[in-house]
């Protein structure tokens, strides 16, 4: 059986806790939880910071203590958000979106994560599933996108590229093309979403994604997300076609397999694991997650 890494977003930038979901929020809930999503079976934690009162932060010191917790509980590897998510002015209300300044401040953690996330092109940010009913203009300008690249690989680290449409792909095409990368390196990381940013969470629409970053970057690591009641189902979508990664969770989706709400991340983690055994897939460890990403490169 063939390792498939098991990303888990364990709490993004909007849920909070709901009924029987204890989406975690403080550092130590988030470490906690990241512990128990790596015995479940998951490789890698993604997680969004948040402040006292649960609203998603840049603050860089909030990031730092939670990357620090992470680390004293388990060997799961951390995937900080690059983008943070709209933050609420305590004065006005008013939702706001990180400057880059805020953004390219988490490139410069200490503890440094494993891994780095960036979007690949502006969108109209749509995600109901993940606590987000409202379109918000979300723009990813390409000087913040050549720089977090830079850094990134410079420490021999690995972006995942968040594919949020077709023309995207080019776009960082474009980029490679002009010497920011090479569009032929095993160490791209690709992720295909359905039912976010106005992607439909259909088989097609991934496929369709699938197929033209393969042809863009012949080598890059293929990941599939879907949210809501469309994570599983585009998750078998990812396996049967072949991916290197699936993501799950209360980021995107508070449910488990069965549709039953979901009391903690890892038990969607370990439904994900059975999922993935029907495609004779098995969850990456640690090292062959480092593996799968190229995190052992030496250039």
């Amino acid at each position: 059986m063939r390792p498939v890494v098991i990303v888990v977003a364990v709490n993004g930038g909007y849920h909070q806790p709901q009924g029987i979901t204890k989406v975690p929020l403080t550092p130590l809930e988030i470490a906690e939880e990241a512990a128990r999503c790596r015995e479940a079976g998951a490789a890698v934690i993604h997680f969004h910071a948040r402040d006292e009162e649960g609203i998603t932060t840049g603050d860089v010191e909030v990031f730092r203590e939670t990357i620090r917790l992470i680390r004293e509980k388990t060997d799961i590897l951390i995937q900080t958000t690059n983008a943070i998510g709209a933050s609420k002015d305590k004065a006005t209300g008013e939702w706001i979106r990180p400057s880059d300044d805020e953004r390219l401040a988490l490139l410069q953690l200490e503890p440094r994560p494993d891994l780095y996330g960036a979007a690949i092109g502006s969108t109209d940010f749509y995600h109901p599933d993940g606590g987000q009913p409202n379109d918000r203009p979300f723009p990813n300008n390409g000087a913040w996108f050549h720089k977090a690249m830079r850094h990134a690989h410079s420490e021999g680290s690995t972006v995942e590229f968040e594919v949020v449409h077709v023309p995207a792909l080019h776009r960082i095409k474009r980029f490679a093309d002009e010497g920011l990368f090479d569009p032929n390196a095993d160490y791209l990381w690709l992720l295909h979403g359905g039912g976010i940013a106005n992607c439909p969470a259909e088989p097609r629409y991934i496929i369709e994604t699938m197929e033209e970053g393969r042809r863009l970057f012949p080598n890059a690591k293929v990941g599939v997300l879907g949210t809501g009641v469309h994570q599983f189902p585009l998750s078998a979508v990812g396996l049967a076609a072949d991916c290197d990664s699936v993501r799950v969770g209360m980021e995107d989706n508070l449910f488990r397999a069965s549709g039953e709400p979901a009391e903690f991340n890892h038990q969607i983690v370990a439904d994900m694991v059975e999922l993935a055994a029907f495609f004779r897939r098995r969850p990456a460890t640690t090292d062959e997650a480092r593996e799968i990403l190229c995190l052992n490169r030496t250039n």
